[in-house]
């Protein structure tokens, strides 16, 4: 029996900023690529970027859900999800910030 051993996928957030003219066309090339049900748009209410959020291997394989003509304006952030425990930049021993103070 063979068994494959998958890595756990790392989960990123994908920026997508295009012009009015180049809209459509990305929403197409998108849906084309079968990432459109990941995506999650601003242009109807005039902020036109499309935001996502995937698991990939990798910061490069989840840059290529972004279709090439945009490719260099997206932005991609690996995500993590902090516990509260061993957090790498803030002490749990301190107050928590208080807005107004």
């Amino acid at each position: 029996m063979v068994s494959h051993y998958k890595m756990p996928m790392e989960r990123y957030l994908i920026e997508t900023p295009h012009t009015t003219q180049e809209c459509e066309m990305l929403v197409d090339q998108v849906y084309a690529s079968g990432y459109l049900y990941h995506f999650e748009w601003g242009c109807p209410d005039g902020v036109h970027s499309g935001w996502a959020i995937i698991e990939a291997e990798n910061l490069a394989q989840a840059r290529l859900a972004v279709p090439p003509f945009v490719r260099s304006k997206a932005r991609v952030v690996k995500l993590t999800k902090f516990t509260g425990e061993g957090m790498p930049f803030h002490r749990m021993d301190q107050e928590p910030h208080k807005v107004g103070k």
